[in-house]
């Protein structure tokens, strides 16, 4: 009787070695080929809704094809959902934002390669791996040290070279200004004068304005060192945090 206790211990031993060494974790954080199939996948219905939203820059739809969203969430976050149309927690009440919103507010800037772009609120990077793969000059703050250095860290393995730093998103970054295009990925309740002051004649700034409750994105375009406003879509977005 004993004897096919003893086997039936022994497989069980051997599945649970064989599920270590196949699984991600087994294999040093390493993706299976299945996993990555099913995100390839996944990121190929994202573009394809992203399309059907009224997306239409070739160009904001490769990138979004390419950069892999799901390397980007912080570990504790990671989801089977990472390519669904809505946002997602990312630690220290801050969000990634979803797909739709990250195309529309890049594509509203009719960006040309090589432009210099500021965005505040680094977050988990995404936004500014996709301006990079763009092929935008890519300046971005956070405020939150750990997402910053999250950041920083998936931008180099996944190969995206943007400067980052941690601080002030309302001080801007005034030792690379002015910027052609500003991205800013958190609501402060009035406009930042110093990211104004740093937006170069003919540049472009895209922002949610308002409070937690009622809040828009505004487009703004600098001509003849005046301000030219627009009000677009309304959004929630997370507030800007001032140090």
């Amino acid at each position: 009787m004993r004897k096919p206790r003893l086997i039936l211990v022994f497989c069980l031993l051997c599945l649970t070695a064989f599920w270590f060494f196949t699984s991600p974790a087994g294999c040093t954080g390493q993706e299976t080929a299945m996993e990555v199939s099913n995100m390839e996948e996944a990121r190929r219905l994202m573009v394809e809704q992203l399309v059907a939203y009224g997306v239409t820059d070739q160009k904001i739809l490769a990138a979004m094809g390419k950069v892999p969203r799901h390397r980007f969430l912080p570990a504790g976050y990671m989801t089977s959902a990472a390519y669904g149309d809505h946002p997602l927690p990312i630690g220290h009440d801050q969000t990634i934002s979803q797909p739709y919103i990250v195309a529309y507010m890049t594509e509203c800037m009719h960006l040309a390669k090589g432009e210099k772009v500021l965005e505040i609120g680094t977050g988990s990077g995404y936004q500014a791996a996709v301006l990079a793969e763009i092929g935008a000059d890519v300046y971005s703050i956070e405020i939150v040290p750990e997402l910053a250095s999250h950041a920083i860290d998936v931008l180099k393995t996944t190969g995206y070279a943007c400067h980052v730093k941690c601080g002030d998103g309302y001080q801007g970054w005034a030792e690379y200004a002015p910027f052609s295009v500003i991205i800013v990925t958190c609501a402060p309740r009035e406009l930042p004068e110093k990211l104004v002051e740093q937006l170069a004649e003919g540049g472009r700034m895209i922002l949610p304005l308002g409070n937690v409750f009622s809040q828009r994105l505004v487009i703004l375009r600098k001509k003849d060192g005046k301000i030219e406003q627009e009000e677009d879509l309304p959004v929630r977005f997370v507030p800007m945090i001032k140090k």
